[in-house]
């Protein structure tokens, strides 16, 4: 008798290797060809140091009352507690000081973060009132310097809740709806490719950007869970890709926003659940950022989503339920769901191998049509967003996507 020869141990055969390979490339010769055809071959270089790094820097420097100021990486507790042991006055000169680095440090009480990104929201308005008339500027940065002069001062204006806020380059900017500290829910917005501080809000299509986005959200969920107190945070405080070049197609960006979205979500205050909406290249961000989550995030709701990441949802290391919407006419569905040499973000978050609870989102339009009004995915967001998920309606009615049971212990806030 014969027997056939042993394969390694280690590693699938080479037969097995040959053919997924087979499979992928015309894959991503279509991504390449739309990058390079198009003109989207663009890749962001790294920000540089600016006035944000230069306020941390100072605050480094600092001392209160003869004591050194903490490392503002510190964990959120130790803040905390440093500012906790202040007074009210002493927090305020601080923030008077250093605003942009108190307003931006996760552990800072959020109050004094509105009231720190008021006074640095103040000063890059004084410093860019004379840009849009510089005869050294050409006619094209003259337009950006008026939108930007228009965006803090609509961001200064009244009584906004701005959480983070930075004006280098492209800009970085979250805003709070509701009331964080008393919240019974919060939900976090995170936004996609395109997002910065120019387009944290638009008057054309408000409801495709982070702003209305979160209005939209907490709007239909006081409609449908009124008794439910909730929280909503526009969340642009990462560097997003520019459009859709290699940096959409790739996680560097990505990675980099999972760390600052986990950093947040541990220092919001209180112990309410905590709901994800990650929308587009948004759904990478929080893909990577699963794992590191805490125990708070009850759900974590993907829509019109490249990919994740994992090639299964359980494999994102998050005890929280996964959700994954998908309007009819959205072009994501044509982007190969592969990911290989960095290329690509992984298996498709709606399909049935992947895992995830997928939500109906009839009468969303495109791919920016998820957080109309009227539309299910923003009714069943909404159900998400107060903490009832069995209510929501999943995109084929013989499911019960709702009722699923999350694969671990209960989680808090539910």
């Amino acid at each position: 008798m014969t027997t056939s020869p042993t394969r390694p141990a280690s590693g699938p055969p080479r037969r097995g290797l040959r053919r997924r390979a087979a499979h992928a490339l015309p894959a991503l010769a279509v991504v390449f060809a739309l990058l390079t055809t198009s003109g989207w071959a663009a890749v962001t270089e790294p920000r540089p140091a600016g006035a944000l790094a230069a306020d941390v820097a100072a605050w480094g420097r600092g001392r209160i009352d003869g004591r050194p100021l903490p490392d503002p990486a510190s964990p959120p507790d130790l803040l905390a507690a440093f500012f906790a042991s202040l007074t009210s006055r002493e927090r305020r000169r601080l923030a008077r000081s250093h605003p942009l680095a108190v307003g931006n440090m996760n552990g800072a009480p959020v109050r004094l973060r509105y009231y720190a990104n008021r006074q640095a929201l103040a000063e890059a308005l004084r410093g860019e009132r004379a840009r849009p008339r510089d005869p050294r500027l050409g006619a094209e940065d003259r337009a950006e310097a008026r939108r930007r002069l228009h965006r803090f001062a609509s961001l200064v204006d009244g009584d906004r809740k701005v959480l983070a806020f930075d004006p280098e380059g492209r800009g970085r900017v979250a805003e709070v709806f509701g009331d964080l500290e008393r919240a019974d829910r919060i939900s976090v917005v995170v936004p996609g490719a395109g997002t910065d501080l120019l387009t944290f809000q638009r008057s054309a299509l408000p409801r495709s950007a982070p702003v209305g986005m979160a209005l939209a959200l907490r709007r239909a969920q006081r409609e449908a869970r009124p008794e439910v107190r909730t929280a909503v945070i526009a969340w642009a405080d990462y560097t997003a890709p520019e459009g859709l070049g290699v940096d959409a197609a790739t996680a560097s960006l990505a990675a980099a926003g999972a760390g600052r979205l986990s950093a947040l979500v541990r220092a919001l205050p209180g112990e309410a659940g905590v709901a994800l909406f990650c929308h587009s290249y948004g759904s990478v961000v929080c893909g990577l950022a699963a794992r590191s989550l805490p125990g708070r995030v009850t759900d974590i709701v993907v829509a019109g989503s490249p990919g994740m990441r994992a090639e299964r949802a359980s494999r994102l290391g998050s005890r929280a339920r996964i959700w994954a919407a998908r309007s009819a006419g959205d072009w994501v569905g044509e982007l190969p769901h592969v990911e290989l040499g960095g290329l690509g973000h992984g298996a498709d978050p709606v399909s049935p191998a992947f895992g995830a609870r997928v939500l109906s989102a009839a009468g969303a339009k495109g791919h920016t049509g998820y957080f109309a009004p009227g539309s299910e995915s923003l009714g069943n967001f909404a159900l998400i967003a107060a903490g009832d998920p069995s209510a929501v309606h999943c995109a084929r009615e013989e499911d019960a996507c709702g009722t699923l049971p999350t694969g671990g212990s209960p989680v808090r806030g539910t």
